[in-house]
């Protein structure tokens, strides 16, 4: 599978809130990285284990529902994508409406996720999830 046809297959299954199968596309060494991350909360996360564990939680914390916009870049490296998207849906503690744009820097090797850097804003997702101690308490936006 190329590298866009399984960010595309990624987005899918976050689309169904299908955290293990996320999760599951992971190398097993693979990395989930955080660089803008706040104080406290994770940078990385190593290994597939790892990740379906960071993961698990996530559905109880947000509900998926569309992700409106979706653009895969490719790269001159075959194995590295960026992706863009928006995702809307529903913080579940709250209720509240949830929209937030993301880019993604990932590589992919043999089928599976080596490396993914979430470049993501706490701080909008703080001020939607209501606040830094609901938005940090869990699991981190994907």
């Amino acid at each position: 599978m190329k590298s866009e046809d399984l960010v595309v297959h990624a987005l899918g299954l976050l689309l169904r809130n299908d955290m293990a199968g996320f999760a599951a596309l992971w190398a097993e060494d693979g990395v989930l990285e955080f660089p803008f991350a706040q104080p406290g909360a994770p940078r990385r996360v190593e290994g597939r284990a790892a990740v379906q564990e960071y993961l698990r939680e996530y559905p109880d914390l947000l509900n998926v529902r569309e992700i409106p916009e979706q653009v895969v870049h490719l790269t001159a490296d075959p194995d590295v994508v960026v992706v863009e998207f928006t995702v809307n849906g529903v913080v579940v503690p709250t209720a509240k409406p949830y929209t937030m744009s993301y880019i993604a820097v990932i590589t992919v090797r043999d089928g599976e996720i080596r490396h993914y850097r979430d470049y993501w804003s706490p701080a909008a997702a703080a001020d939607v999830m209501g606040g830094l101690d609901s938005a940090f308490s869990g699991a981190a936006d994907v």
